[in-house]
């Protein structure tokens, strides 16, 4: 898919997932604006950076503003850590919901005019933990659900001028999946419970973003597009004790 000629914003790429966006949408020749607050540890090849604290409104419709022109935003940005209901207040649950949901929902509506001029698309990145309980990460997996109706909403507010679908991604290896998963060990237990055998590479997401941005998918809209390898395996298959295979 050749996106040539064509101007990509992806927020929080500076690495894991994000990183692997930004590194396929530069392969398919796009233009490619990295924001976050800090610049990658290592340089990405094929992207720009620019500095923005994406939970300032202003920084960030200073930053839109300020692009000659946008065709794709992909709103990455987001993540939680390990964190129980009980063990936190309100207020710091409220910061996860902030940057999974309100961040996207910010950066969208400043990028509204450029890519209403561009004809463009906005691909949010969503989450299976907004689509099954989540504990230890509740309030991840409520923003990741209410993302995704936000993106069908906005998918219909916004047409026929701007494309936007979301992306459910499953679990994928990053050079933080040991805070999830474990050591080696555990990723490689948790691996076994996906259909795939393996967990996603951040390449994996970038190449479904691409896609859902390409004329490939022109007539793809308010969609929510599965990449999870199949999603979990049943937790009751290896409870049961009936229909085991010698």
């Amino acid at each position: 898919m050749d996106l040539g000629g064509r101007t990509v914003v992806v927020t929080g790429g500076t690495r894991g997932v994000g990183a692997g966006i930004a590194r396929a949408f530069a392969r398919a020749g796009a233009h490619v604006v990295v924001c976050a607050r800090r610049p990658p540890e290592a340089p990405l090849e094929g992207t720009d950076f620019a500095a923005v604290d994406l939970r300032d409104p202003a920084a960030v419709r200073a930053f839109f503003d300020a692009l000659p022109r946008l065709d794709v935003l992909v709103n990455n940005a987001g993540g939680t850590p390990y964190r129980p209901l009980a063990q936190a207040g309100a207020e710091r649950h409220a910061r996860v919901i902030e940057l999974n949901l309100t961040v996207p929902l910010t950066a969208s509506i400043a990028a509204y005019e450029h890519l209403k001029r561009a004809k463009g698309s906005v691909v949010m990145i969503g989450s299976v933990s907004g689509t099954r309980p989540s504990p230890g990460s509740a309030a991840y997996g409520a923003a990741k659900a209410g993302l995704e109706n936000l993106a069908r909403s906005m998918a219909v507010e916004w047409s026929p001028d701007i494309r936007v679908n979301t992306l459910v991604v499953g679990m994928v290896r990053t050079e933080l999946a040991h805070l999830h998963y474990g050591g080696e060990d555990g990723i490689a237990a948790v691996a076994r419970t996906v259909p795939l055998g393996r967990l996603a590479q951040p390449s994996d997401v970038g190449e479904a973003a691409v896609f859902l941005a390409s004329d490939s998918a022109a007539y793809i809209s308010g969609a929510s597009l599965l990449v999870h390898g199949g999603g979990e395996l049943p937790a009751f298959l290896d409870a049961a004790t009936a229909n085991k295979e010698k």
